[in-house]
């Protein structure tokens, strides 16, 4: 008898593949007998590593080797090539739908997942907003398992055992956490403006922080040379604060960093995610997006999430990739950085 053998296919940003993880988790653990092989982008492989002994994970390089219907074929050959038993399209774009359509035409079983757009688009629409909580990306995930045989229940804490990462790995300038320190995260960039939190209040946020809690270390996170520059100079202006763009090399040693956080501040971001599957609490500042719209951080507290509640324009996109229609950016705008501090100081003991 041939061994089952699932395709999961997933070539979108950072934030979708991490949100893949306790999915894939919860898959292998509870079906062990089942070969797993995750297609996503190069950068995902830190994700799926060490998940179980049963999932591989095949890095695909979509812009380099596998470009236009030509590139596609060649890369449906090399994943037919794998003797898979059955198709599970995690995406369900233009490129993943042609690659179903061909494991159709060969007779193996294919599901792919249903993205409520309908469902989001009411909530985000300006008039009349229908404003009810969207299955989250980690139920739609499940759906898709479940169409193909394969229903779970979701069982997942961290890709590193208990007490996390190994902090001896990283650069000696991290060093050792001792069981009275605090470190804090701060992620304060994301994919499009809407979603960052205003960059003067944000190191207003730091500059509380680092008065109220002296002995607290804060690492600041965010990769791009404006970035870098950002968190460069509040680096320089608070003795407290680390850029872990300078010290750190990856994402691997990030996420090892990561694991070992109080919490984590960020934005509806992939470092949200991230943070996700270490196990870290995450306080997320939500602005233009909603976690009503499914992105919501695995295991993250509605409690830990900051934003304003009044506001009948939130959320305005599913993505924040729509520029404020009202012109006052409001619905960050008005979150004061005390808030944000209190919410912090809230879940550490």
């Amino acid at each position: 008898m041939k061994t089952p053998h699932i395709l999961i296919i997933r070539f979108s940003a950072m934030g979708d593949v991490a949100m893949m993880v306790p999915i894939v988790f919860s898959l292998a653990k509870q079906y062990p007998d089942v070969r797993i092989s995750v297609v996503s982008r190069p950068f995902a492989r830190s994700f799926f590593q060490r998940i179980a002994p049963n999932v591989s994970f095949m890095a695909v390089d979509l812009k380099k080797d596998y470009k236009g219907i030509r590139g596609l074929s060649a890369l449906y050959r090399r994943l037919l090539a794998k003797r898979p038993t059955a198709v599970a399209d995690f995406h369900n774009v233009l490129r993943t739908r042609y690659l179903r359509f061909r494991f159709l035409l060969g007779g193996y079983s294919v599901a792919h997942i249903n993205k409520h757009k309908r469902g989001k688009k009411l909530l985000c629409r300006r008039e009349n907003k229908v404003f009810r909580q969207q299955p989250t990306s980690f139920q739609n995930y499940a759906d898709v398992l479940a169409k193909l045989g394969y229903p779970i229940k979701p069982s997942f804490t961290s890709i590193f055992p208990e007490g996390g990462g190994d902090l001896k790995s990283l650069p000696n300038i991290i060093g050792e956490k001792l069981s009275t320190d605090c470190w804090i995260g701060i992620a304060p960039f994301a994919a499009h403006a809407d979603k960052m939190y205003p960059r003067e209040k944000m190191e207003k946020v730091i500059n509380k922080i680092t008065l109220s809690h002296p002995t607290w270390r804060i690492f600041l996170f965010g990769g791009g040379k404006d970035e870098v520059d950002v968190l460069n100079s509040w680096a320089g202006k608070y003795p407290q604060c680390v850029c872990v763009a300078n010290v750190l090399h990856g994402l691997e040693e990030e996420l090892i960093l990561m694991s070992h956080l109080d919490t984590m501040v960020s934005m509806d971001s992939a470092n949200m995610h991230l943070a996700s599957l270490v196990g870290t609490r995450v306080v997320s500042i939500w602005g233009a997006t909603h976690p009503y719209c499914g992105f919501m951080g695995w295991n993250q507290q509605e409690d830990d999430a900051v934003q304003i509640t009044t506001l009948s324009c939130r959320p305005c996109s599913v993505f924040g990739n729509k520029p404020c229609y009202r012109g006052d950016f409001a619905c960050m705008n008005n979150i004061l950085p005390e808030e944000i501090v209190q919410r912090v100081e809230a879940g550490i003991s």
